[in-house]
């Protein structure tokens, strides 16, 4: 049965079916683990723990899915310079599920309030029910803090429109970047949302469409914690 599971997570990993993959590897793995703790003959033990073994390594060198040792999801996805196709819909859609309704970004250097705009965007389209967002941000340097409290104002404003509340709050002492959603999901990048480089016109591909634009290097990590137990 333990078999079996793990195969099972092995298929949905392939599908990218991420969630459902990491339930399936660890119910595989905890049937496997409880055969060894039944099991008299060490022979068999041995067996047991190297194919428990091999589902770690298997994890860890083909998906880049790890089983850390405090218990949490690990994925990581690394974007080249200059790299195309990591839109906001690319990288987050995955972990926005319909029970998603409260998301928090917490980032120091929200400058691109256009980046931000579109990841709001993105959180109104769905499928989520998204009711509010929180923002932990730093103010801008110079001139640029009223431009900065003028965008986010009209931002929030126009969520309002929506349905969706905006709280924003600033402190001067934030440094570490990452994005949480409430069903679990937390997703850290490097350089924030800011991770797209300015385009080289306002008629040039990929102005509009993120998809098209190209990246800075960075890297992505996304983490859970609800899905998975201590071992």
């Amino acid at each position: 049965a333990g078999a079996e599971t793990v195969k099972r997570a092995v298929e949905l990993d392939r599908a990218s079916r991420f969630q459902e993959s990491l339930v399936c590897y660890q119910e595989g793995i905890d049937l496997l683990l409880q055969v060894v703790k039944a099991t008299k003959d060490e022979a068999k033990k041995h067996r047991y723990r190297q194919k428990i073994s091999e589902n770690y390594v298997l994890i860890f060198t083909e998906k880049r899915v790890l089983f850390l040792s405090d218990g949490k999801y690990h994925k990581q996805i690394r974007i080249e310079e200059d790299a195309t196709g990591f839109s906001y819909e690319k990288v987050f859609q995955e972990y926005l599920s319909e029970i998603v309704s409260e998301v928090w970004v917490e980032d120091p250097y929200i400058r691109s309030l256009y980046n931000f705009l579109r990841f709001c965007e993105m959180l109104v389209k769905g499928p989520c029910k998204v009711k509010t967002i929180h923002l932990l941000t730093s103010y801008d340097e110079g001139s640029g803090k009223s431009q900065q409290i003028s965008g986010l104002d009209e931002i929030q404003q126009s969520l309002r429109n929506y349905g969706v509340t905006l709280n924003i709050a600033f402190s001067s002492s934030i440094h570490d970047r990452e994005i949480r959603f409430n069903n679990g999901w937390m997703i850290k990048i490097g350089r924030g949302l800011d991770y797209f480089k300015r385009p080289r016109g306002r008629f040039s591909i990929g102005y509009c469409d993120y998809d098209l634009r190209p990246c800075h290097e960075t890297t992505v990590d996304v983490f859970h914690t609800k899905h998975t137990k201590k071992m």
